[in-house]
């Protein structure tokens, strides 16, 4: 295949936020603020909850949803709970917290020790080989998620005497596997005394040089606001209508050459949008609100006309 040069044109896209701070500072509760402002209604808001259940404890902000997962904490179990949020139809996912993938009970670094002590004499460099590509499968299930995936992350706290002669409490390094920020569009840093966030990374460029603030909703939907101003990127809209044939129970034809017709004859039933590119969106915007219940009735077969000696008897 050659190579092609284009335009660059900036697409929509799943968007992938951090919320870094130290215990205290408030990630669990701006998450969930974020993700409101990112999905449709708090339902299709799915918390990932490693914090011994504190996840729990903001539900009355609204009915999101939540997946408790308990150690030990390997890459496949988050991979495991991000795929089941796929598959619930969850328009954003978030992480709380992924410092436990790396440094938790069955995290990276302690599967690293087990893997070096019994299969590499000892030698941690060398387990490193197993280990990194089991990080990796996670940080892909991630980056690659149908879904806004937010994560949290705890940091290392150190105190510092402040201009006032008062003792703080600060955050310092993240307790996650160095250059994970690389992978975010947008990474907020919350301050524990304060609450207030700043952006240590930023894609969008809509915080830059903004004072710290709070993180609400609103929040949330700039992001939201700017990500709708790309262009749609058809094609990723299209796996996402497939990833949904799937959550629903749809059963495509076995042969290549019959999907799409099979397609283009289902989802005029199911929607009552014809299948096209213009349509591509509103389509995936109908599947999501339907249920594979739903779908079984929708495509029951109709019952056969009775026989006239039949309808005879009727009269």
């Amino acid at each position: 295949m050659s190579l092609q040069i284009r335009k660059a044109q900036r697409k929509q896209a799943k968007l992938r936020v951090g919320v870094s701070g130290p215990s205290g500072s408030g990630k669990t509760y701006s998450a969930l603020l974020l993700g409101r402002g990112l999905a449709s209604s708090w339902e299709k808001v799915l918390l990932i909850d490693t914090e011994n259940g504190s996840g729990d404890l903001y539900s009355d902000l609204g009915e999101y949803n939540t997946l408790p997962l308990e150690a030990p904490y390997t890459p496949e179990r988050y991979i495991e709970a991000i795929k089941a949020g796929e598959d619930a139809g969850m328009e954003v996912i978030i992480i709380d917290s992924i410092s436990h993938e790396w440094d938790g009970k069955g995290g990276c670094l302690e599967l690293n020790e087990i893997l070096a002590a019994s299969k590499y004499k000892g030698n941690t460099w060398s387990a490193w080989s197993e280990t990194t590509p089991r990080h990796q499968r996670f940080i892909e299930a991630i980056t690659t998620s149908k879904c806004h995936i937010l994560t949290t992350v705890r940091n290392k706290i150190d105190t510092v005497m402040g201009d006032d002669k008062k003792v703080k409490k600060v955050g310092t390094k993240e307790i996650t596997r160095e250059g994970f920020e690389y992978e975010l569009t947008v990474n907020f840093n919350v301050d524990r005394e304060t609450h207030r966030a700043m952006a240590s990374k930023d894609r969008t460029n809509l915080f830059e040089n903004r004072d710290p603030f709070v993180i609400s909703t609103e929040t949330g939907s700039e992001l939201a606001r700017w990500n709708a101003g790309g262009a749609v990127d058809t094609d990723s809209q299209k796996r996402e209508v497939m990833a949904e044939f799937k959550r629903l129970k749809i059963e495509l034809p076995p042969e290549r050459h019959e999907v799409k017709p099979y397609v283009e004859h289902i989802i005029p039933k199911l929607t009552g949008l014809d299948w096209s590119d213009e349509n591509v969106g509103d389509v995936l915007a109908k599947l999501k609100e339907l249920s594979p219940e739903v779908v079984n009735a929708s495509l029951a077969p109709e019952p056969e006309p009775p026989a006239p000696e039949d309808l005879a008897t009727q009269i």
